[in-house]
């Protein structure tokens, strides 16, 4: 049985979990669905009321019934890189691709369907707030009277984009900023905005779930961090430090409720950490990194990942402890 994981070429959070398998003896095909077709071929045939479906990657040809798992790591778009690319042809290769591996018995991380519901932020702080995490007052609005109201009342506030950024194109990112003193408000009207109250941060914290298992790390706030116009870690200007450290029972709680009735295998969840230790729930990416925690913390979350798509107890091919879940 072969693990499939679709990701682009250049992925070294996926490479931590190639390594394990192959070191355990697992198949796994890898393969980006931007190279269909061409680099990539698919093939499914309905016949007497039976699929039976194949891949072809590099001339290794993969049968679809014979897929134990599905990674859907950090795919390219469908046929992007053909010579004839148009969205006409993606639109059809998507549908080829994703419509057959649906037809399979294989297990998601994550599926297609609960992934892209899990995308959408203002449903994330929905379900976070059902699952008993703490979050931040929040406005998404395209009304300025709104804006300034809200203004009112929490005058300490970070303004974020809606949508974050696409998974596989980071290029879109763009940091999490607070809101000057004097904002009038005025261009929300011209597309929704995210307002959210500040937190004040001790530290920010990066929660990886792979199925039960949870690793949390943490990274302490600069002394000057009340200062910074922006206060997103990803674009921290000095070195971030990454430390494991345990999970809350109640977080870890609320974090397994969450993936639950987000139907996740997977969850890359980003707190804000207070001076009273509550962690603040932000966001939750359902393909998050996690090789920059794991290379730096030496948590084993590739290896958990591996052996959550192998679906069976692994070899380890490393000595790292993992936190204890509470």
């Amino acid at each position: 049985m072969t693990v499939l994981i679709l990701t682009c070429e250049q992925d070294v959070t996926a490479d931590l979990a190639v390594v394990e398998l192959n070191a355990n003896g697992i198949p796994v095909l890898r393969l980006d669905p931007a190279e269909l077709p061409g680099g990539v071929d698919v093939s499914g045939e309905y016949v007497h009321g039976a699929f039976a479906g194949h891949l072809s990657v590099g001339g290794r040809v993969v049968s679809m019934q014979g897929l134990r798992s599905i990674w859907v790591r950090r795919p390219g778009t469908p046929a992007a890189r053909s010579a004839d690319a148009s969205a006409w042809l993606s639109e059809e290769s998507a549908q080829a691709l994703y419509g057959m591996l649906r037809c399979t018995g294989a297990r998601w991380m994550n599926h297609p369907d609960a992934a892209r519901q899990a995308r959408h932020k203002p449903w994330q702080l929905w379900l976070a707030r059902e699952s008993g995490l703490p979050v931040p007052a929040t406005l998404i609005t395209t009304f300025p009277r709104v804006a300034r109201e809200f203004a009112a009342r929490y005058p300490d506030l970070v303004v974020k984009p809606v949508s974050g950024s696409h998974p596989g194109d980071d290029g879109l990112a763009v940091p999490t900023t607070r809101v000057r003193p004097d904002e009038d408000f005025g261009a929300v009207e011209h597309g929704p905005t995210l307002l959210q109250r500040r937190i004040r941060k001790a530290a920010d914290i990066r929660l990886t779930v792979v199925g039960e298992r949870m690793f949390a790390a943490r990274a302490a706030a600069g002394p000057d961090a009340d200062d910074d116009a922006v206060v997103d870690v990803r674009f921290r200007p000095s070195g971030v430090t990454w430390k494991p450290v345990p999970v809350p029972p109640r977080v870890a709680e609320g974090a397994a409720t969450y993936l639950s009735r987000a139907q996740l295998a997977y969850g890359a969840f980003d707190f804000a950490e207070d001076a009273d230790g509550i962690w603040w729930f932000l966001e939750c990416n359902q393909s998050g990194q996690f090789g920059f925690i794991e290379i730096e913390t030496g948590q084993p979350i590739g290896s958990a990942v591996a052996q959550w798509l192998a679906g069976e107890p692994l070899i380890p091919t490393n000595s790292a402890t993992e936190p204890t879940r509470p």
